[in-house]
């Protein structure tokens, strides 16, 4: 898998744009950020055609750029977990009054729960349902790749917040020790902000989970 990290937003969320090979130009995105103009950019450089979006969480940080996308490609999808699909069309719960805006957008086109199977673009991705920064938060895990992408759930040395509206701190450690400590230790791990790290660094290390 090629993996693209580009940085968004005054948030610094971490994008990522996905490809099966080094020259394939179909790509799958996680979390276009706040701000989608530098990923658009991006895309357009190197001419890819982004078939499919998954959103992580419904928090703004994460998720305003896809209006961005669904009016510059219009044919992709967006994946979000069923339990924060409301967040894409309800100010009130997605953080926006936070960035200073009101911001809603169309639903989702597949929403999506625990262990279902994502498949675009060459791409295949595990869903870990793993609750506790937002209800309906998810993992994406590519065994075969032998890494996992994290959103606000597990950060390097650091873990998300649960105190958002649907927030619940027992119920994130539970996310992460049940869903994510039980992968392989050298599970490479793509979190929503800031560097990767491993599964296995984490067990080790992450002061809020020893």
């Amino acid at each position: 898998m090629k993996i693209d990290r580009l940085i968004l937003g005054a948030y610094q969320t971490n994008c990522y744009v996905l490809r099966n090979s080094e020259t394939a130009t179909d790509c799958l995105i996680v979390d276009p950020g706040l701000e989608a103009g530098n990923l658009l950019d991006f895309l357009q450089e190197h001419k890819l055609n982004p078939v499919a979006v998954v959103l992580s969480h419904g928090h703004i940080d994460h998720m305003a750029g896809v209006a961005e996308l669904r009016q510059r490609y219009s044919g992709i999808k967006v994946y979000i977990h069923k339990l924060d699909a409301e967040m894409l069309i309800e100010p009130r719960h997605n953080l926006s009054a936070l960035a200073g805006v009101m911001f809603k957008t169309e639903p989702a086109d597949v929403l999506v729960e625990d262990r279902s199977m994502i498949e675009k673009a060459g791409i295949k991705l595990d869903v870990l349902h793993t609750p506790g920064h937002t209800p309906g938060g998810i993992c994406l895990y590519a065994k075969d790749e032998g890494l996992v992408f994290t959103n606000d759930t597990l950060f390097a040395d650091s873990i998300g917040r649960s105190d958002f509206p649907g927030g619940s701190m027992p119920q994130l450690v539970s996310s992460i020790k049940d869903r994510l400590f039980t992968l392989a230790d050298e599970t490479k791990v793509y979190p929503g902000h800031g560097p990767v790290t491993t599964i296995a660094h984490e067990k080790a290390h992450n002061p809020f989970l020893l």
